[in-house]
């Protein structure tokens, strides 16, 4: 039965030593390019599989890092995750993913078992229920954690997300420009950052407008597709359709369209319906979604770069960074008299 391959096999092969072999293989700038390509040539060639176990002895880091989400088929929180997933590559990190669906028990126990195997650090989405004590017993722990699309009031760690409340406050007060009044808000949870900041900035548009929030009742529900469908169902189930529906996420403004259609309304024309976060679906939806980019791909960049830096034990900035909100501009919003 063959041995297992090693850095010593690729070394013997190529006539070098295990030393550069390593360097080699960790893009060293001690090693002539040149050099690197042969070796990983040659350890590709012949099957080499890093031994992350023996490196992780030698440098005491995994270089595995976790990350937490409230929902990965969100398209919010995959293209959260794909701007995370290159910033790692970058450092030649690699990341385990917990969907935790606001379940802190799932939280916890995944917490947990990063610990357990000795992962480097954690970027969170914080479940609902979070405390800033929850945080800062990870961190004593020595998982060093970072923020991302929600915050947790005095956790004192590094925190990406967009301005929900200048955000939301932009997209409603484009509403009140268009003519409209009779507006109802349809998702998010109050018990979030999120849902607060963005019901908040709603409230907001009104304000500052000097008119009275609409007399409708404020659906709470989960931001996906079925929940916008079904939210349809109760407000028309409640009397005359309002003039337009303001969603707390793009996927929540999707399924609304779908509702209206199915109740012989025309999104955009008879109803206009608003979303949040600009993922890539709203520009191509029917009609085009007008919405607010909320920079997903800056938080997740941002909070991976500054997880590096805290497990290099550099200095970061701790506290909430708020990225500029974009109102996105498109025809699902008319004008009424």
């Amino acid at each position: 039965m063959a041995g297992k391959i090693t850095l010593s096999t690729i070394a013997d092969d190529l006539g070098i030593s295990t030393a550069t072999v390593s360097l080699a293989l960790r893009d060293s700038p001690l090693v002539a390019t040149a050099t690197k390509e042969r070796v990983r040539t040659r350890a590709v060639e012949i099957g080499y599989v890093y031994d992350r176990r023996a490196a992780s002895l030698r440098t005491q880091r995994s270089d595995i890092v976790g990350v937490l989400v409230r929902d990965i088929i969100n398209p919010f929180f995959a293209e959260i995750l794909r701007s995370i997933e290159a910033e790692l590559g970058s450092n030649r990190q690699t990341f385990l993913l917990c969907n935790h669906s606001d379940n802190i028990d799932l939280q916890n126990e995944f917490i947990s078992t990063l610990m357990q195997f000795g992962a480097d650090g954690v970027i969170m989405s914080p479940s609902v229920g979070t405390t800033a004590e929850d945080i800062a017993r990870v961190e004593a722990n020595g998982l060093p954690v970072t923020l991302v699309a929600r915050t947790v009031e005095g956790a004192g760690v590094p925190a990406y997300l967009g301005d929900d409340q200048a955000g939301f406050k932009l997209v409603t007060a484009h509403l009140i420009e268009r003519g409209h009044r009779d507006i109802v808000m349809v998702g998010g949870t109050r018990k979030t950052s999120t849902g607060r900041t963005r019901r908040a900035g709603f409230a907001q548009a009104f304000k500052e407008a000097g008119i009275p929030l609409p007399q409708r009742e404020d659906f709470e529900t989960p931001y996906d597709r079925t929940a916008g469908f079904e939210a349809v169902k109760t407000i028309l189930a409640s009397g005359k359709p309002p003039t337009a529906i303001a969603c707390a996420s793009d996927t929540v403004a999707i399924g609304v369209m779908h509702g209206l259609r199915q109740n012989g309304l025309e999104p955009g024309k008879d109803v206009a319906v608003t979303g949040y976060d600009d993922i890539e679906e709203a520009s191509i939806s029917a009609p085009p979604l007008t919405t607010v980019a909320d920079g997903h791909d800056e938080i997740g960049r941002l909070a991976a770069r500054t997880l590096f830096a805290k497990i290099r034990k550099e200095e970061t900035i701790n506290g909430d960074v708020m990225i500029a909100p974009k109102l996105m501009i498109r025809s699902s919003v008319q004008r009424i008299s």
